[in-house]
């Protein structure tokens, strides 16, 4: 774990408790020691910059709590010279909880610190204040700290969560405007094609009739350009019965005989337009690679669910699942129903979810 993000909202917190190494100065300074003791305290407080901020940038462990322990002992060298030497002990408990996760660990190894800290006053009769600041504060300090490193740790946790959430609410909206993508350009892009072949072949037969076939593939044209837009913007919503028309006029324009049969389905908003794509993209399967003469449409409600059926007699699908089906799957499923297809004789598309409560008083 890595103790100390050098990020700005926070890094400079590990920094600012640097200023109360000054107390291990104080005793040098008041007393006028020999240049020895002043060589000793120089030598001390960079020693201890060292370990310090090795703990705070390395992000092993292991070499961690070295330098912890290495805090420790050079608070134990220095002890006997200096009272301020308890600087060291208090540092390394205050960074212990930064360093371990677990609570108890952490308490365990404040305890040691402690007993350390008891253990060289009392064999080297050293003053009850060193006792008091080295042991004392050690206990302070470091089991405060525990909370504020737990919270540190949520802090983090819960901002890595939102940074996932937020990459995986961008992944599902560039899937969303792939399928509709999908779905809109691949429906809009056969019935142009197929009104611009009706078109070509009327042209010298029933010039008016082309060029009325000629006038819907630019209306068609627009209404695509501007489903692009709205798919893109996530604005759209699909009108089922307007969908069901628009399937049976593609039909036919296809030469496919179409029987449909349709019941009000209280639907909600959202399965409504999820039901209207599944309608478009799977008629355009039918359009483009069925050869079909007949194709049979059935929306019926059936025990609390809905189920829409698409069937044609045409020379069946293939076993691989292409983007097409695959994009229905997923928004079936995302409304927690199901979607099978039947290539045995023909294809038989068969979708089935459950009405939502909301809906029950609406009517498709």
């Amino acid at each position: 774990m890595k103790v100390i993000s050098q990020k700005p909202e926070h890094g400079w917190a590990f920094y600012m408790p640097l200023a109360y190494f000054g107390f291990f100065w104080l005793q040098p300074i008041f007393e006028h020691t020999s240049r020895k003791q002043w060589l000793l305290t120089v030598l001390g407080t960079v020693v201890f910059l060292v370990l310090y901020l090795g703990v705070l940038w390395t992000e092993r462990k292991p070499w961690q709590l070295t330098g912890l322990a290495a805090l420790v002992v050079v608070g134990v060298l220095y002890a006997p010279y200096n009272n301020g030497g308890c600087c060291f002990f208090i540092f390394a408990s205050a960074l212990l909880p930064y360093v371990l996760e677990t609570e108890l660990g952490v308490l365990g190894l404040i305890g040691a610190i402690v007993a350390v800290v008891g253990l060289e006053t009392w064999l080297l009769h050293l003053s009850g204040w060193f006792a008091f600041y080295g042991a004392g504060l050690s206990v302070v300090v470091g089991g405060t700290n525990i909370y504020f490193a737990q919270r540190t740790r949520m802090y983090y946790k819960l901002k890595k969560a939102n940074e996932e959430i937020e990459q995986l609410a961008k992944v599902a909206e560039r899937e969303r405007i792939a399928r509709d993508l999908h779905d809109v350009l691949g429906h809009t892009l056969s019935v142009i094609i197929l009104k611009s072949e009706l078109a070509g072949k009327l042209i010298d037969r029933d010039p008016q009739r082309a060029k009325a076939e000629m006038a819907d593939v630019e209306k068609t044209s627009r209404e695509a350009l501007t489903e692009v837009r709205t798919t893109i913007r996530g604005y759209r919503g699909y009108s089922l019965e307007a969908e069901l028309k628009q399937a049976r006029a593609t039909l036919e324009t296809a030469g496919v005989k179409v029987q449909s049969e349709s019941v009000g389905v209280p639907l909600t908003p959202v399965q409504e337009s999820v039901v209207a794509l599944v309608v478009r993209e799977a008629v355009t399967n039918v359009v483009r690679h069925a050869g079909a003469r007949n194709c049979l449409l059935r929306l019926t409600p059936v025990n609390g669910t809905c189920r829409f059926e698409i069937q044609d007699d045409g020379r069946g699908g293939g076993v691989a699942e292409g983007n097409g089906l695959r994009g229905m799957r997923e928004r079936i499923e995302a409304l927690g129903g199901t979607l099978q297809r039947e290539t045995s004789s023909g294809t038989r598309l068969t979708i089935e979810f459950p009405i939502t409560p909301a809906a029950r008083n609406e009517t498709c």
